[in-house]
């Protein structure tokens, strides 16, 4: 019989980046937030990610982030946890950010290293400290170098470990054998950051994952966790595979966020997948092949 082994997980398990809905003049709409965050519940996620880059963070502004951490945590009360994003490569006001989310009521953070301006090891140690200390929730760092240019060195991860308030990686490396040294090296929880990667992450001891594809897939991933914790790999990997289409048709043009609106609308969640620029819709060919994907898959109807 296979043995079962369950890593620790501060932040839950199953874990989308939700988007963040606006209307067709561009405003934000709660009441479809709502709608969304409470599917992504009922469909077995256990956190949410609000205000990350999927939910368009750099284009929404400190009033929306506080309303939609307000509302969600209202509507999905103990169900999830409500995990804030907190990143900009401004320090004093990603620290503004962190405390409004504190105070509207969000259970943890979600903090980026500094993208574009590519501070030095000690810059980027410092200004998440800084968000860090701005608050007393648990945070994740999240690790995606190909998004800020900043790549953390194993020095800089073993500071943070160090910190009582750092718990977790989301790690958007591709490097799924560096991150499993790290995992051990460092005793941080580690969340998938890359769709295509869950299974081989969880495989590897990580605690679960922050995905985009959760917004189509979620009891799909719900299933992945408890399969791989079962120390049933071949179910998980037959998971993993049936999911891999879905995976392909959000993330394949590197734009979920985009994506993930654009199968909301198809699937009725959402009416209208309005996003802020530098973001715009994706083109009809996309549209189109997710749709026949979402079709194939189960997911609406023809």
């Amino acid at each position: 019989m296979a043995q079962t082994h369950t890593p620790s997980r501060s932040f839950g398990s199953v874990v989308t980046a939700m988007v963040t809905p606006f209307k067709e003049d561009g405003s934000i709409d709660i009441d479809a937030a709502l709608r969304v965050a409470t599917k992504l519940v009922d469909d077995g996620c256990d956190a949410l990610v609000l205000s990350g880059t999927t939910g368009e963070s750099p284009t929404t502004h400190q009033p929306e982030k506080d309303d939609l951490v307000r509302e969600v945590k209202a509507a999905v009360g103990s169900r999830a946890m409500i995990i804030a994003g907190a990143g900009s490569n401004d320090t004093a006001h990603a620290v503004r950010i962190a405390k409004g989310a504190q105070k509207s009521g969000a259970e943890g953070l979600l903090v980026v290293a500094p993208y574009y301006n590519r501070p030095s090891q000690e810059g980027v140690y410092q200004h998440v400290v800084a968000v860090t200390e701005a608050t007393d929730l648990p945070v994740m760092f999240y690790d995606i170098p190909g998004r800020t240019g900043v790549k953390i060195t194993d020095k800089t991860l073993d500071r943070f470990a160090a910190h009582p308030q750092i718990l977790a990686v989301k790690d958007a490396t591709g490097d799924v054998p560096g991150g499993f040294e790290k995992m051990n090296r460092t005793g941080l929880e580690y969340y998938s950051g890359d769709d295509a990667l869950n299974f081989a992450w969880l495989a590897h001891g990580a605690s679960g994952m922050v995905s985009v594809a959760g917004h189509v897939i979620a009891s799909g991933l719900r299933a992945l966790v408890s399969e791989v914790d079962a120390g049933d790999l071949p179910s998980a990997r037959a998971e993993h595979a049936k999911q891999a289409p879905v995976i392909n048709a959000i993330m394949g043009s590197g734009q979920g966020a985009v994506m993930a609106k654009e199968a909301l609308k198809l699937m009725g969640v959402l009416d209208t997948a309005r996003v802020r620029l530098p973001l715009v819709n994706a083109p009809a060919e996309e549209i189109a092949m997710l749709r026949k994907v979402l079709i194939a898959e189960g997911y609406m109807e023809g």
